[in-house]
């Protein structure tokens, strides 16, 4: 099978191989990340040498940040034994005595593209990412795939399957659903933000080092949500464009408490070729999926100011227009300047345009940007509160609500004898007599007298 032995050439320029070398050696240490430069024509193979026994599995992954790279198990790459793609990995399943690995790899891409590199080791307790695989090419399919719309990021992966020794076979996927089969296994999603308004590739090299082992992913990435054997193995977020973002999962055995991550997958949800949205242009809880329990429970607390303050409209007034006013600047910076603080209504427009959005996990980040306009936000709203406060102090009194001035009126009318209104028959009475004018209209007219017959 493909995924029992390891090899990945990496067919492009190494930095440390460009001084007229056609093709190279790349000696990587397992655990270490190394930064290579590949191009679409000089061929340059990538070896492990000295792998411990208690290594049953590694995985080897790639990561550019827009064009795409092969990676392959053999010189000749094939469907069934190579990946395509921004972020990729293959996992090499160890031989009894094998302590060499070689992978090779192609980048798709004429002129010179960065990358990093890096063969992580597990043992025979830790789970398999993409073990039981039955949806894409590869038999053991570790990859997350990831497409994006204005909208939102969907993200699936294959399932795991649990791990084992050198030379055994590997359990099957497809024998029972009880704690002995790999239908105990937990996924865990994390998501992690790229700094604001910084594309550049060293820093998406950089970055992504901390997402693609388990302790660091833990230590830097931010939780979302757990999968379990009830789920499917495919999760949407909300679309931030522009916006760096590293997905990742933790596959985690409950029995042997051990853990194995899958490869890590970047967006910017947005194109850097496309001329339509284009990247150079200017927490969650399940239960809101419901579209019902959102759009009650939106409502609820939109209501909740106004009802606080029914009595005092005056106040209502003027907090409204200073806090919903001074926001409408904020729109108008996110249009040159990206702000987490425009997603406020823009995913709530979602929500309302989009029949799907609500399968979204939507969170953003909250970096120095957000803020320094949230500092101007605050800022705007008080100083439009204080302004209306001072300039209303001398004005008339803000007309009193409906309901207060009903009242007062009922009160009047019932003390006031010299109160024309005072004297107005009660509603029964009203009510009755107009019914009898009803009558009247539908009655044939009466003679009027007595009538003398033509004389002729």
């Amino acid at each position: 099978m493909a995924f029992t032995h390891c090899g990945v050439v990496l067919l492009g320029l190494l930095g440390v191989l460009s001084h007229g070398n056609a093709s190279g050696l790349l000696e990587l240490s397992l655990g270490k990340f190394r930064n290579v430069l590949l191009n679409q024509t000089n061929p340059v193979e990538a070896v492990i040498r000295n792998i411990a026994s208690n290594v049953t599995v590694i995985i080897f992954q790639v990561h550019a940040q827009q064009s795409d790279v092969v990676i392959s198990f053999d010189k000749n790459p094939s469907v069934n034994s190579s990946g395509t793609g921004v972020d990729k990995g293959l996992v090499s399943i160890l031989r009894p005595q094998q302590t060499i690995c070689t992978w090779y790899l192609q980048s798709l891409d004429a002129s010179q593209v960065l990358s990093t590199a890096i063969s992580i080791p597990y043992m025979e307790k830790d789970p398999i990412p993409g073990g039981c695989n039955l949806e894409f090419d590869l038999e053991v399919d570790p990859n997350i795939y990831l497409d994006y719309t204005l909208v939102d990021i969907h993200i699936k992966f294959a399932p795991a399957n649990l791990g084992y020794t050198r030379g055994a076979n590997p359990p099957s996927c497809d024998s029972g659903t009880g704690q002995s089969s790999r239908w105990r296994l937990h996924y865990d999603v994390y998501q992690y933000f790229l700094p604001e308004n910084d594309l550049s590739e060293m820093v998406l090299m950089n970055h992504i080092r901390k997402m693609s082992e388990v302790q660091s992913i833990k230590a830097n990435g931010f939780k979302m949500l757990t999968l379990t054997t009830d789920d499917k193995t495919n999760v949407y977020f909300s679309s931030l464009p522009g916006q760096g973002v590293i997905y990742n999962v933790i596959v985690w055995d409950p029995l042997w408490n051990t853990s194995a991550a899958y490869i890590p997958v970047h967006t910017y949800a947005c194109s850097f070729a496309d001329l339509v949205a284009n990247c150079s242009s200017l927490r969650d809880y399940r239960v809101f999926r419901d579209d019902v329990v959102f759009w009650v429970t939106f409502s609820s607390v939109a209501l909740m100011i106004p009802v606080l303050f029914v009595g005092c409209p005056r106040i209502l007034n003027i907090l409204a227009s200073g806090v919903v006013g001074s926001y409408t600047v904020i729109l108008a910076i996110a249009c040159y300047i990206y702000t987490s603080l425009a997603y406020i209504t823009l995913d709530l427009l979602r929500r309302i345009l989009n029949d799907y959005f609500n399968r979204a996990y939507t969170n953003v980040p909250f970096q120095t940007n957000d803020f320094i306009i949230l500092s101007v936000w605050a800022m705007l709203a008080l100083s439009g509160v204080t302004v209306q406060l001072r300039r209303e102090r001398s004005e008339v009194p803000f007309p009193p609500h409906p309901y207060l001035t009903w009242k007062r009126e009922r009160e009047r009318r019932s003390t006031n004898v010299l109160d024309p209104s005072h004297h107005i028959p009660p509603l029964r009475e009203r009510i009755h007599n107009k019914l009898l004018h009803i009558k009247d209209f539908f009655q044939k007219e009466q003679p009027a007298g007595e009538r003398t017959p033509l004389l002729l």
